[in-house]
């Protein structure tokens, strides 16, 4: 950077795949989200967000029981205590939306093995590249026999998702943050890593892929690339910028995605190409817009 002196290393971009992947969606999103102090007012709460975090708690409060708690009927009545009422239209959304979570975590508890000793949940897993230091939260990492026949074992990536949209294993192989997860999980853990699973609680299905050095490359160039994109955008931002060289280093792009962001209703060029939706209406409207399922933390 600028201010660093002659013959110093480069600052490392420190980033998680959410932050690089609101770069490369909207970069008007990303000055909101990182750089603006104040930050610009956000919209309500999303009912589908809450939906997903409930969810994602009340999985990883199960493993961090001792097995001998693990029971479906211990983990229900932990959701029922901890539900959560944002973004929703009224109680009566709120409470149905409840039970059909309750019904979603029962039926994906019924096949899991209560004594099974997962490596990691909630597991934060980094790595560095030459550029950028790259790091995320895992929902849960499994460590299990190695498919090799070798006696060993070899870790998997697992991720819980409740989006509407049922899943494939090219939505498995194509996330970056699955496969960044994958690399920083080989370097904090020192196993073998190549499985990722989406474990999409709606339809109690499993998306799975495997990696190979190939495809693990090519995610991770992508990541550098945008991680380079965004660390001279800061740094031109560090420097000062006029509200017009801000609109032009950070420029809004709009999409259907818009109706969804969280600052919608301050974005002119995202409200003509998608209204805001209303905050339950993941949940309602079978055609709505796939959106994220929980925002990462950091």
């Amino acid at each position: 950077m600028n201010d660093m002196l002659p013959g110093m290393p480069t600052r490392l971009f420190v980033a998680t795949p959410t932050k690089l992947l609101n770069f490369a969606d909207c970069k008007r999103k990303y000055r909101y989200t990182y750089l603006e102090t104040p930050r610009p007012p956000k919209g309500p709460p999303w009912a589908h967000n809450t939906v997903g975090a409930v969810l994602h708690e009340s999985l990883a409060e199960f493993w961090r029981w001792p097995a001998s708690r693990r029971t479906t009927v211990e983990a229900v009545g932990k959701l029922r205590t901890s539900w959560r009422h944002e973004g929703f239209r009224d109680e009566r959304q709120s409470l149905d939306w409840r039970e059909r979570s309750v019904e979603m975590l029962s039926t994906y508890l019924h096949q899991i093995d209560p004594y099974f000793e997962p490596r990691g949940v909630e597991r934060t897993v980094a790595f560095t590249t030459e550029r950028a230091s790259l790091r995320g939260r895992v929902d849960r990492i499994d460590e299990r026999p190695a498919r090799d026949g070798n006696g060993g074992t070899e870790l998997a990536i697992v991720d819980y998702k409740t989006g509407r949209r049922p899943l494939t294993s090219t939505d498995a192989r194509s996330s970056l943050a699955m496969a960044l997860y994958v690399l920083g999980a080989r370097r904090v853990l020192h196993r073998p890593c190549t499985r990722v699973e989406l474990h999409h609680l709606p339809t109690n299905t499993i998306a799975a892929a495997d990696h190979d050095d190939a495809s693990l490359a090519r995610h991770q160039r992508r990541a550098e690339s945008i991680a380079d994109d965004a660390a001279a955008a800061e740094t031109r931002w560090r420097e000062g910028l006029t509200p017009a060289e801000a609109d032009e280093v950070f420029p809004p792009e709009p999409s259907a995605l818009c109706g969804w962001c969280d600052f919608a209703r301050i974005c002119p060029q995202g409200r003509r190409v998608a209204p805001p939706r209303d905050p339950w209406a993941a949940l309602e409207d079978p055609e709505a817009v796939t959106t994220p399922d929980v925002a990462e933390a950091g």
